[in-house]
């Protein structure tokens, strides 16, 4: 355990920010789970919803410095390809 008390403070910090942290990429996961099953089931109108919606949450968590810049893109471009190939 930490003696000096900035140490402590750090501590509880980056606790308080690995719970964030998982509860955005938690989220994450959710959402591409959702566009590989609307992907599945042919329905594009919902996956471009869907697609949009994680897209989004991508680029908040890109911001949040949760997910590197280039994971995000390289799931959106996985995500487009889905789009483009049931429309």
């Amino acid at each position: 355990m930490a003696n000096l008390k900035a140490s402590k403070k750090d501590i509880k910090k980056a606790l308080k920010r690995q719970e964030r942290n998982r509860s955005v990429l938690s989220t994450l996961r959710t959402l591409q789970k959702k566009v590989l099953k609307l992907a599945k089931e042919n329905s594009p109108a919902e996956l471009k919803k869907a697609a949009q919606e994680l897209s989004s949450k991508l680029d908040k968590a890109v911001k949040t410095s949760v997910i590197h810049q280039n994971k995000a893109n390289r799931h959106k471009s996985a995500i487009a390809k889905y789009i483009f190939t049931t429309s």
